[in-house]
């Protein structure tokens, strides 16, 4: 496992800020893989660790709760056919999920986004970053009036 000094999570937000909280963060990604793919945000863990089983229960459902709303906000902004949701840690082992809008004549579906391009990118409309950032903040609000 990669010490924190070393983590690129630890160093770096990981894409644009959207919201934040005491235990997570959630970003817009702004690497090149994400231009094909507008919307794609990743929920980090703050707190360095590897596995959602690191977590004691309260911040795992709190983790839960936070990918969830990040889907939802998604879903109602960019429209996708489908929403990816991926916990891999194989190159960066820190707690991290990625959202990933897709849409059935994407450049790489039905394959996942790391996989080769089946086709020509097909040029979507960039996710406005302040729509974004309300809906998910509309998502989240509605947390504290669940039961």
């Amino acid at each position: 496992m990669a010490k924190k000094s070393e983590c690129e999570l630890c160093a770096d937000p990981g894409g644009d800020l959207l919201w934040e909280d005491a235990l997570c963060r959630v970003v817009r990604v702004t690497d090149p893989t994400a231009a094909a793919f507008p919307g794609f945000c990743r929920v980090v863990w703050h707190r360095h660790v590897a596995e959602m089983s690191d977590l004691a229960a309260e911040h795992a459902h709190h983790a839960l709760d936070i990918l969830l709303a990040t889907e939802r906000a998604l879903r109602r902004t960019v429209q996708p056919d489908k929403i990816n949701l991926a916990s891999l840690g194989n190159m960066v082992p820190h707690l991290h999920w990625h959202v990933i809008p897709r849409w059935k004549d994407d450049s790489h579906f039905p394959a996942p986004i790391w996989a080769g391009a089946q086709r020509e990118d097909i040029k979507r409309r960039t996710a406005d970053h302040a729509v974004l950032r309300k809906a998910l903040e509309t998502e989240l609000s509605t947390l504290n009036e669940m039961p």
